[in-house]
């Protein structure tokens, strides 16, 4: 069993939520252990996230040591950064052993192509996230913050930014510029299968091409997906065990 799950956004709210939201994906990880044979986090995993050199933001240190006890015991963990949480160092690969991604993946996954990707940017309609996404992770400019503001003020900023800027809304265009570029990703690869987040909307869809996942939002719906022998499932964690969500059919637009 193979597990995808993105938008947790850790550190969104205040410390009871927080605490809330991590003890629950902590309890359906766990509830899906024993089958568990690797785990994708697809982007926005932290609601902000910056490594320093030798510093790394506080917090969710149960779900960091589930993440070092499953690599521990030789299960896989990738994970493809979002816009939220892309200023990673070398901290969850030589401390947790956890494979940290920056750009989109192909993989074959239980004998199918996936294309996977958190979803930011790949929009023609996120103009300033494609101006932005250039220049908030070129090395100069990530260097030049974490070495001229303090660590605790630069972390703070951050927080306050995405808190104070962040887009929580789900935008229709976004949604819809996804599907297309899934759809254009299916046609053109050899990808069966495409897997992204990013407009915390799910979204289950085939075509001819082949089948698009939306995993939703971790944060908001409890929502993730399952790859198995008997296909991929959208589900959702109701507190105690996952179902399957039952979505509205989508609307085919032309490409």
């Amino acid at each position: 069993m193979i597990l995808f799950v993105s938008d947790i956004h850790l550190g969104r709210d205040n410390l009871r939520n927080e605490h809330a939201n991590e003890s629950a994906l902590i309890h359906c990880l766990r509830a899906h252990e024993p089958d568990i044979e690797h785990l994708f986090l697809v982007g926005d995993v932290f609601d902000a996230f910056i490594e320093y050199r030798h510093l790394v933001p506080r917090g969710f240190v149960r779900f960091l040591a589930l993440l070092a006890e499953w690599t521990d015991h030789g299960i896989p963990v990738t994970y493809l950064v979002g816009n939220h949480d892309p200023w990673h160092r070398d901290y969850f690969e030589t401390e947790l052993g956890v494979h940290v991604v920056f750009d989109s993946l192909l993989e074959f996954l239980d004998g199918r192509h996936v294309y996977l990707a958190h979803g930011d940017g790949l929009t023609v309609n996120a103009r300033g996230n494609n101006l932005l996404k250039p220049l908030l992770r070129h090395p100069l400019p990530v260097a030049l913050y974490r070495t001229i503001l303090p660590g605790d003020f630069g972390m703070g900023l951050a927080r306050w930014v995405k808190r104070r800027f962040g887009n929580t809304q789900i935008v229709e265009a976004t949604v819809e510029g996804l599907r297309r570029h899934a759809r254009r990703i299916l046609a053109n690869t050899v990808a069966d299968i495409v897997i992204m987040g990013h407009s915390h909307q799910p979204e289950d869809q085939t075509w001819p091409e082949g089948r698009y996942l939306n995993l939703g939002s971790w944060h908001d719906m409890g929502t993730f997906a399952e790859l198995n022998e008997k296909g991929l499932c959208l589900l959702r964690w109701n507190g105690t065990c996952a179902e399957e969500l039952n979505l509205d059919p989508v609307v085919d637009h032309p490409r």
